[in-house]
């Protein structure tokens, strides 16, 4: 007999642990494992954590096999893991009705429980009875499924378990706007069940996903059919927001030791190596003790201070347990890993050495790893004086099985009996290698063959979608439909993935369904029921920022592929050439370079072999979701079949039809058909009347699918979209000229036709509309029948049928079509249209950690949003705080899907600000126009209201960057007349001694006026809506609550009013000086408290929050945004920041409340009686009246020695002067 080898001796050692401290516990039924004797129910992410030491075990054993024996013991220990994990999945799967409510809900009374019966897998506590949800358990599971099938074990068994693991992945993918209770099941530290962003659970999620996209999960015997699908631009959304968050942990959390599992193994989620060495060391530096980690700070879990008695905490008692929070060994075998994994030897002794001190041996020798090591109650006030100097006891679980097993796992790795890619199949722990610059594939397909000449004749060659034959393109919503089938399972009750919009990543790629090649458009170019897509200039700016984001955030194997297609409404109005800015982009494109992208422009087709495919075989029918059949022929002379082979096979819902019968006919009519016999007669007929009838039901199919350009996605011209018919008698002409006048003009006196008593008339109305030609006017007198009249009331204009709405429809796809943007607005606001995606820009905000407020303030004008909620909830908020102002309201959803473009870009805009106003943001850039063009606050609102989408982005765009720009008046000939346009240029840098510097950059745009009006726009100018205020026309509702003064001169010295209006922009933004808030913390600890008009933050604030924490920013956000005013409101914060040198000051305390306004007023009367004795005159010292600011002060540059942080420190000094120490001058 062979001897033993000194490797099979140390394995067996492991295995006589192993089966000591986890397997003997193990449930012999359900495989799953007690937490322990005290409690014996299964934690989901325990028993996950505390099996892979036995997989490790058994892979080790595989590799090092010295005789049969070891390989009989590979084999039970693998079955071991097998039989822990189909346990929780039973678990989960008596809880499917949970995951598909949560999937649309996203409700923590609709999550997946956190722990379970260990004998039974039923559940164990009520819905709100437990921090269920914890997307990080749910993940953390589903990651380990994927690398654990990968190594070879066989978890899934059938078609419908591979159907509840897609379905959990759909239960994960929204992790990045799911607020939940985190790892430690408290969610925000106070312990008050408050849900929150965690790091922990979004970097979980990505990982999962990333894991099992495209994965097999019946292994290496898997068909088509077991493949499992994720969407890229979830992982991505997943990876912007843990980027945005790291190294914080959550809002309350501004470190949590949790987080080392998603920055090394397990998760390695994180891509940027800063990013990962920065939290490493943050959480090394805040949380690590003698004896391990805190998990996070303030954390009272087993304390002496924390009352056993009580579930929650006071919010103010968290400062007691600051010092004294208990360690945690488990947090150094995550280190112990990570060294491994990084190859450091040094970390990895070094830890093995800390741990092996604190490890608890046992008789037979055994070392257990305790839960945790607390402060004895006896030590508590020594601890605090002097923090990691007092002997600490263990307590809790002994061992705590999850620590134990990465222990575990780390001495088999650190012994060189496994090597790190063994335990890690699917090569996460490559995700920080720098990767390879992403080539983008555009390419151009045109509309029609005239578009492709017009293209040709530019140099440009394209190819229509006839050319591209046999594969397919297709709008990004019928991919979402496609979606929505993954998954499904009618025999479990699961309806596979929401309808969601599929972003650019996922159009990007080439799908191969039913044996088809199909490709997708992008989902900004569908017309939506919105009208940013009306602007060329928005299309193609959407159009760069999705290139620059595919450049730096495509993971797949293959390069990206954009098709853009070239549509009659990007032409010119007479089309005969194509939109200046669309010409521009696509020669740029063919440059090779745009957006800060490498571009490939070419035919699709040449194409294939580079780029990213995915086969969506569960469109490939199988027995339970059939989308048609495939082995028949399809003949469309044969009726029956036609009724039988290719419709009706679905029988789930509507939606489903809809899309089965979409794309049976549209791969029946596009195929090459087979040749078929001469027919004539009635045979000839009936084949020609039953191909219009397929095309009908085709074009209806589409229809239902909401795809709006028909022509481009058809196989058959056979049908045109249909033109809008205009009820109205609306001229062609973009600048034909209103009439005016009182036979005509709609006149708040004269115009509005009133009968015998006074009252307006109607139908004598109704027949003005009728007779008028100015859209504006037509524009106006729908105003009133729809606010007095109602959408539904029949004008009769055209006979019956012809209401409001209708018209009102009408008249949009006639401005639409002129780019008349200010009724556009105007007329959506009316017809209530909403951005398709305006829940989606919310949450993106909202996960960004931004909190929203919409409407002016204060509040409760001002509604604040820190949740995402649903559309038609949201659409409703933003209506209610825009007090029904329907301008306001259409601008606010507009400036929200800016704001959300912006973020995904360039988030390094928002650093600071973590409330967006976007009432305030609307009422700045409606003054920056009244400042800049000298006009009335009436008319730069209409301005505002005038712009293109592209140059309202454009403005807000510079508002956000923070740089100086202005805002001019310019005057371009045009064929008809003569159009004011804006151009926006950049100034350089604040306080400048030049006003202009070399190569500015001016982005000229053109925009049209509401006054078409040759003669009008001559005379006024200075102020072109004169003439019509003057007639008294009745205007549309204008952003008339705005506080926008009525005329501000334009100062010749260009650098006049530049601070003003920085400081107006910063405290519109929120935006404050980096390290402001915990300025602030320490300056709280000093006083008692601040006091800002009349509201208070006070010093309590320090003993629950830690200065680090988002949670405390938003709270000093909160009280400062109590102030109306922006200017004011940045003053104060300037105010704040001189306050805040006093902290370092060594002084005990600076006196009870400081009334921080009352340092502002004092500073601005010494500010005044400088200036009066300087010889200024009055007009100049002009005093705000409602806050009695000097606006000069308001204009002042911070500093120099008129600066307003000179006077602002002198102020600070003469407040605090009682308190300062005697002799000396402490604030400089």
């Amino acid at each position: 007999m062979r001897s033993r080898s000194n490797s099979g001796v140390k394995l067996d050692n492991y295995a006589r642990i192993v089966q000591q401290t986890i397997l003997r516990h193990q449930d012999p039924v359900t495989g799953l494992l007690p937490a322990s004797p005290d409690q014996p129910d299964a934690w989901v992410r325990d028993n996950v954590y505390s099996i892979v030491s036995v997989w490790a075990l058994s892979l080790a054993y595989r590799k090092n096999a010295d005789r049969d024996e070891d390989k009989a013991k590979a084999y039970e220990l693998e079955q071991s893991v097998v039989k822990l994990m189909r346990g929780v999945l039973q678990c989960i799967m008596r809880q499917l009705d949970k995951v598909e409510k949560f999937k649309y809900s996203r409700s923590t009374s609709d999550s997946l429980h956190a722990k379970y019966n260990t004998k039974t897998c039923a559940t164990v506590v009520g819905d709100d009875q437990w921090g269920h949800l914890q997307v990080d358990a749910t993940s953390l599971f589903l990651l380990f499924l994927a690398q654990m099938t990968a190594s070879g074990l066989h978890i899934i068994y059938t078609q419908d378990e591979v159907d509840v693991v897609q379905n959990l992945m759909f239960y994960i993918e929204a992790a990045y706007k799911v607020a939940d209770y985190g790892m430690w099941e408290r969610g925000d530290k106070t312990n008050q069940g408050i849900t929150e962003l965690n790091a922990s659970s979004i970097g979980m999620a990505k990982a999962a996903l990333e894991a099992l996209d495209e994965l097999n999960l019946f292994g290496a015997k898997g068909g088509p059919g077991s493949l499992v699908h994720a969407l890229a631009d979830d992982i991505q959304q997943c990876q912007s927001i843990l980027t945005s968050m790291l190294p914080r942990a959550s809002i309350s959390k501004e470190v949590d030791a949790g987080v080392l599992a998603i920055i090394s193994y397990p998760a390695f989620a994180v891509e940027d190596i800063s990013i990962v060495n920065a939290t490493k060391e943050e959480i090394i530096s805040k949380l690590q003790g003698r004896y391990g980690c805190c998990r996070f700070l303030r954390d009272g879990h087993r304390t002496p201070k924390e009352d056993p008695n009580r579930l929650y905490y006071e919010s103010a008692e968290l400062k007691l347990f600051e010092n004294i929070e208990c360690e945690w060994p488990l947090f150094w075998t995550y280190l112990i890993l990570d060294g491994i994994f990084i190859n450091s030897p040094e970390q990895v002794q070094e830890y093995q050495e800390a741990l092996e001190g604190i490890l608890i041996k046992q008789k037979d020798g055994v070392r257990l790893l305790p839960e945790l090591y607390s402060v004895p109650a006896d030590k508590v006030e020594e601890e605090y004086i002097n923090p990691h100097t007092v002997e600490r006891i263990p307590m809790g679980k002994l061992p705590l099985r999850w620590g134990q097993s990465l222990y575990i796992l780390g001495n088999l790795l650190a012994e060189g009996f496994l090597a790190p890619g063994e335990i890690d199949p699917l090569n996460r722990h490559f995700s920080t290698i720098p990767k390879p610059d992403v080539v983008v594939q555009v390419s151009i397909l045109a509309e029609t063959e005239e578009i492709k000449e017009l293209l040709f004749k530019q140099g440009i060659e394209v190819e229509t979608v006839a050319d591209i034959h046999p594969i397919h393109v297709q709008p990004s919503r019928v991919l979402s439909h496609i979606y929505a089938r993954l998954g499904r399972n009618p025999r479990l009750g699961l309806t596979g993935r929401p309808y969601r919009r599929i972003g650019v990543l996922g159009t990007s790629k080439f799908y191969i369904i039913r044996n088809t090649m199909f490709t997708f458009t992008p989902q900004f170019i569908d017309h939506q029921q919105f009208y940013l897509a009306l602007d060329n200039k928005m299309i193609v700016e959407m159009l760069r920022t999705e290139i620059a984001y595919l450049s730096c955030r495509w993971r797949m194997t293959g390069r990206p592929t954009v098709t853009f297609p070239i549509s009659q409404t990007m032409l010119t109005e007479d089309h005969s050439d194509l939109d200046p800015a669309v010409l521009a982009t696509l020669k740029k494109l063919q440059d090779g370079y745009y957006g800060g992208a490498r571009i490939q422009t070419g035919k699709l087709s040449e194409f294939l072999t580079t780029s990213c495919c995915a086969h969506l075989s569960f469109l490939d029918g199988k027995a339970s979701g059939s989308m048609g059949r495939h082995d028949e022929e399809y003949d469309g002379d044969d009726d029956e079949r036609y009724g039988d082979g290719y419709v009706h096979e679905l029988h789930y819902d509507a939606e489903d039809d809809d899309l089965a019968q979409y794309l049976d006919h549209l791969l029946a009519h596009s195929a090459p058909k087979k040749p078929k016999r001469p027919v004539g007669g009635l045979s000839r007929f009936k084949a020609a009347a039953t191909k219009t009838k397929e095309m009908v039901t085709l074009m209806n199919k589409a229809q239902d699918l909401n795809i709006q350009n028909v022509n481009m996605y058809l196989p058959s011209k056979l049908f045109r979209s249909p033109q809008p018919t205009l009820n109205l008698n609306l001229t062609d002409s973009p600048a034909s000229p209103d009439v005016q006048g009182p036979e005509a003009g709609v006149t708040t006196q004269s115009g509005i036709p009133r009968d015998a008593s006074g009252a307006i008339d109607y139908n004598a109305l109704a027949q003005l509309l009728k007779d008028t030609q100015s859209l504006q006017d037509q524009a106006d007198i729908l105003y009133i029948l729809y606010k007095d009249k109602g959408m539904d009331w029949d004008t009769g204009v055209h006979g019956k049928g012809s209401t409001v709405r209708s018209l009102l429809t009408d008249l949009y796809e006639k401005a639409g079509e002129l780019k008349h943007w200010g009724l556009i607005r105007m007329i959506s606001g009316m017809l209530r249209k909403k951005v398709e995606e305006l829940d989606s820009a919310c949450s993106d905000l909202l996960a960004h950690q931004k909190h929203l407020t919409i409407g002016l303030p204060p509040e409760p004008r001002e509604k604040t949003i820190t949740a995402p909620i649903p559309p038609d909830q949201l659409a409703n908020l933003i209506d209610e705080a825009s007090e029904n102002n329907i301008s306001v309201a259409i601008l606010t959803q507009e400036i929200m899907v800016y704001l959300a473009m912006s973020i995904r870009t360039q988030p390094g805009l928002f650093s600071e600000m973590f409330r967006l106003r976007i009432g305030l943001i609307i009422q700045v850039m409606a003054t920056e126009l009244a400042q800049s063009l000298g006009c009335s606050g009436e008319e730069a609102t209409e301005t505002l209201m005038s712009l293109s989408p592209s140059e309202l982005k454009n403005l807000l765009h510079h508002i956000l960057s923070g740089k100086e720009f202005g805002v001019e008046r310019s005057v371009r000939e045009m064929d008809a007349g003569v159009s004011p346009a804006i151009s926006i240029h950049h100034l350089g840098n604040v306080g400048a001694t030049k006003s202009e510097r070399a190569g500015i950059s001016k982005l000229k745009s053109d925009m049209k006026m509401l006054d078409q009006s040759v003669t009008s726009t001559l005379k006024g100018m200075q102020s072109p809506d004169v003439e019509s205020i003057e007639s008294g026309r009745f205007r549309l509702p204008s952003m008339e609550s705005f506080d926008i003064p009525d005329k501000i001169p334009v100062a010749k010295d260009t650098r006049h009013g530049q601070w003003l209006r920085r400081r107006r922009l910063d405290g519109a933004l929120n935006r404050v000086p980096v390290g402001f808030y915990q300025k602030v913390w320490k300056i709280l600890q000093k006083c008692h408290g601040l006091s800002i008009e009349g509201f208070v933050l006070p010093s309590s604030t320090t003993r629950e929050m830690t200065p680090g924490e988002i949670k405390f920013s938003v709270h000093v956000e909160t009280v400062l945004n109590r102030v109306p005013q922006p200017e004011y409101r940045q003053l104060l914060v300037e105010a704040i920041l001189v306050l805040t040198m006093l902290a370092d000051v060594d002084i005990q305390s600076i006196g009870s409340i400081i009334h921080v306004e009352k340092i502002v007023h004092l500073a601005n009367d010494m500010f005044d009686k400088d200036q009066r004795d300087l010889g200024a005159e009055e007009h100049i010292l002009e005093r705000d009246p409602s806050t009695g600011i000097c606006r000069l002060l308001y204009d002042s540059a911070p500093s120099g020695r008129f600066g307003s942080m000179t006077y602002l420190t002198k102020a600070v000094a003469v407040y605090v002067q009682d308190f300062l120490p005697s002799g000396s001058c402490a604030v400089q």
